[in-house]
């Protein structure tokens, strides 16, 4: 072989080498970032408070599935509202009507709910109204538009009671809660999920005056991008910490405490059937 044989073949081996190189530092790289799936939580508390109760819990998954998370928390819900409507997150921990809106939006499947019904519930201060029609035309602390306690007690109000009431909106139950207790609005609409959770001298200074009818909980769905197996395997290990004693306290901190699996036209469905859409509203934060 000649001298320029050999060159040319060094050359050969020299780029097929320096391609290797690239395709060993780029591929992983590439499927570590397909691996990464964000994880979004509906902020009805504090951005603290969300990450102290799920990231544990996502460590604990991440660990049983081998896949990885990142769990990302908004400022407000209808942040939140904005980025599973674009499809922005992988998975999401949602209201009832959210996961309407996200099915409806994106077509993300519901995985898990808790067995436990959810109901809206609207409080006063200990001493404050025992009569709904003491709520006409007074404003009413809500955590956002859309939020469903804020859908639902609206649409009750008026169709059950014809009261008309001047939302306000607070950005997180734990604010409503609050502002009730300082008098600065007269009455607010939580879930009850979320007022069980507040401190006990939160509790006690709040009167529960009204509570809708019971409908399936706050589910964990995924973008139908998420491939099946993973959401499977996934909705499994989810399921399964209710075997041991640690996963049931991690399940009992997110408000999971009796999981199950969650199916759209069993447990959402039948909310379109109660035209929340019309009380839907637009806030620009």
């Amino acid at each position: 072989m000649t001298e320029k044989g050999d060159d040319m073949r060094s050359i050969r081996n020299g780029f097929a080498a320096l391609l290797a190189c690239l395709l060993a530092l780029t591929l992983p790289v590439r499927a570590a970032d397909k691996e990464v799936y964000v994880f979004s939580v509906v902020p009805q508390f504090t951005a603290a408070q969300a990450f102290r109760e799920w990231q544990p819990l996502l460590n604990k998954l991440a660990t049983e599935t081998g896949m990885a998370f990142k769990l990302k928390i908004y400022d407000s819900i209808p942040q939140f509202e904005s980025a599973f409507l674009s499809g922005e997150v992988d998975f999401a921990y949602m209201s009832p009507y959210h996961a309407v809106m996200a099915k409806r939006a994106q077509a993300y499947v519901p995985l898990v709910r808790d067995a436990k019904p959810l109901q809206g519930i609207l409080m006063v201060r200990s001493d404050g109204p025992r009569e709904l029609a003491a709520l006409e035309d007074q404003p009413l602390g809500f955590p956002a538009p859309n939020a469903f306690a804020t859908l639902y007690i609206r649409a009750q109000l008026w169709e059950r009671y014809g009261l008309n009431i001047r939302p306000v909106y607070l950005k997180t139950h734990s604010n409503v809660f609050l502002h009730v207790i300082a008098g600065n609005v007269i009455a607010g609409g939580s879930v009850r999920a979320a007022f069980d959770s507040e401190p006990p001298d939160v509790q006690k200074q709040l009167r529960i005056l009204f509570e809708t009818p019971p409908v399936a909980p706050h589910t964990l769905a995924a973008h139908p991008r998420v491939p099946a197996r993973l959401r499977e395997k996934l909705t499994v290990a989810l399921l399964g910490l209710l075997e041991t004693p640690e996963g049931r306290d991690m399940l009992k901190t997110v408000r999971l405490p009796n999981a199950m699996r969650a199916d759209y036209a069993r447990d959402y469905a039948p909310l379109e059937k109660l035209k929340l859409e019309k009380y839907l509203a637009v806030e620009r934060d």
